[in-house]
């Protein structure tokens, strides 16, 4: 009998709710500063959250954590699950009056780093929520990038079995020790956001909107103070460092500690890394071509505006600088469709990942070779690395479940009588966790705020699936899996 233990699962997801609500003290403190009262819902709910924490550590402590590959896959769940729920408490504490609804539909948006939103007036929104926003979204994305650096590649999840980092394999083992690798991923984090954030202030942003979009830049989430978004700011200046931290934040971390130790050559050779910066680019100067012919405006400028959107979506942060909706109906199908691209593995992006179409791409290349050519030898390699079965097979079946979830989200928004346009828009941004939509009511200009309550629980549920890449999740509905 190998009975399934909760005891290390319920340990560590004190120490994580811990953690948020020691990170509620931060919002709490910038609305004692700017003399607000809802400082009073953040320290109660901090208090509230670091109590339920430390008993579950207190109650579960053991002298050594082991984890098997079934507590691993409660833990990833349910540790993303129980800290969106403490998280959305200081929402309902707030002035601005959410149901648990819309508070845990915000919480779950910024930590999965989507970026969806059902908050209004966020010019004049109580500064400790906006900070909170911010934070949230920036442990998420740590969060994320050590999920996927450490934890994903070993419950093989979409072939993610690439990136495996195993004491056989020096060469792709950046650190000897897990817990070296973490503190080292988030120093290069901290410095990145720091980095931004200083110079979003020298390029005109006052010290507190930098400090908040520096963290959502890089968490690639893209909750921003202003209902304009990056629009609020009329600064090409603003909007190029954006994007160039954008990118920064969809690129594997991995790859920042080796060029710490061996210059730029692992980020410039790098199979994964060309083959975003390549799609990033030929997009951008395609669109800011047809935009400057089709709108009769300035290269420069279309450039300008092509770029921090198209990185925006494609990294799934979620910015706008303007509603590109408006540009056209070959402007909205691009965007439809650059919703599914996402960022690099190991990063904070989402979406389906560039490896996943480069795996793809081989395969399909391979398979008419040996149409061809049946008895042709043509090893199918990624970045040197040979596809093996068992990483071809769960790629493919990784898009297979994403066009599955797809679908089926959108099928079961149409039940509350959403339109298809925002009903597959609606599915396709939460489960790849890019934030805005299409069409007038959660496109770029708009927010999720009209939903019915119904529709903003089922695309929560799609922001987690696609952030926890569908199968850590499904794996629990398999009776199997709670079997001794």
């Amino acid at each position: 009998m190998n009975r399934l233990s909760l005891q290390p699962v319920l340990y560590v997801i004190g120490l994580l709710i811990t953690v948020v609500g020691l990170a509620m003290l931060v919002p709490g403190i910038v609305d004692l500063a700017y003399g607000d009262i809802d400082w009073r819902g953040f320290f109660i709910g901090g208090g509230f959250t670091v109590l339920v924490g430390g008993m579950l550590i207190t109650t579960n402590r053991t002298s050594t954590i082991t984890m098997s590959l079934r507590q691993a896959f409660l833990l990833t769940v349910f540790g993303w699950v129980f800290t969106a729920g403490f998280s959305a408490i200081p929402f309902v504490f707030s002035r601005l009056d959410l149901s648990y609804t819309d508070a845990f539909f915000e919480a779950i948006s910024g930590l999965t780093t989507t970026g969806s939103t059902v908050l209004i007036g966020l010019d004049t929104a109580p500064p400790g929520v906006l900070v909170w926003r911010s934070v949230l979204q920036w442990l998420g994305g740590i969060g994320i990038i050590v999920m996927a650096i450490v934890l994903l590649p070993f419950l093989r999840v979409g072939g993610m079995q690439l990136f495996r980092m195993e004491s056989s394999d020096r060469s792709e083992k950046v650190m000897a020790k897990v817990n070296q690798l973490g503190l080292a991923t988030l120093a290069v984090y901290v410095v990145l956001t720091v980095v931004c954030g200083v110079l979003y202030s020298l390029a005109g942003m006052t010290p507190f909107e930098a400090m908040n979009h520096a963290m959502t830049t890089l968490s690639t989430g893209g909750y921003s103070t202003s209902d304009a978004s990056m629009g609020h700011f009329d600064s090409a200046l603003i909007h190029w460092i954006g994007t160039i931290f954008m990118a920064a934040g969809a690129l594997p971390f991995v790859l920042y500690l080796k060029m710490v130790r061996g210059g730029l050559r692992p980020l410039i050779h790098d199979s994964q890394v060309k083959a975003f910066v390549g799609f990033l680019g030929f997009v951008t100067l395609f669109l800011a071509a047809w935009l400057a012919v089709d709108e009769g405006i300035g290269f420069f400028r279309a450039l300008t505006l092509v770029a921090f959107n198209v990185t925006s979506v494609v990294t799934t942060t979620g910015y706008a600088t303007t509603d590109y909706t408006l540009w056209g109906a070959f402007a909205v199908a691009a965007f439809f469709a650059l919703t599914f691209v996402g960022g690099c593995n190991g990063s904070t992006a989402g979406g389906i990942k560039i490896f996943r179409f480069q795996v793809s791409w081989t395969l399909f290349t391979s398979h008419l070779r040996r149409l061809i050519s049946p008895n042709a030898v043509a090893p199918r390699l990624y970045n040197g690395q040979p596809i093996g079965e068992e990483v071809a097979g769960s790629v493919l079946l990784f898009f297979f479940v994403y066009v599955g979830t797809v679908g089926s989200i959108a099928l079961l928004l149409g039940l509350w009588g959403l339109d298809w346009v925002t009903a597959i828009s609606g599915a396709a941004t939460a489960v790849s966790n890019v934030g805005p939509g299409l069409g007038p009511i959660i496109g770029p200009a708009g927010n999720f705020a009209t939903l019915p309550d119904g529709a903003k629980w089922l695309l929560s549920a799609g922001m987690l699936l696609g952030r926890l890449e569908f199968f850590t999740v499904l794996v629990l509905l398999a009776p199997r899996f709670w079997r001794d």
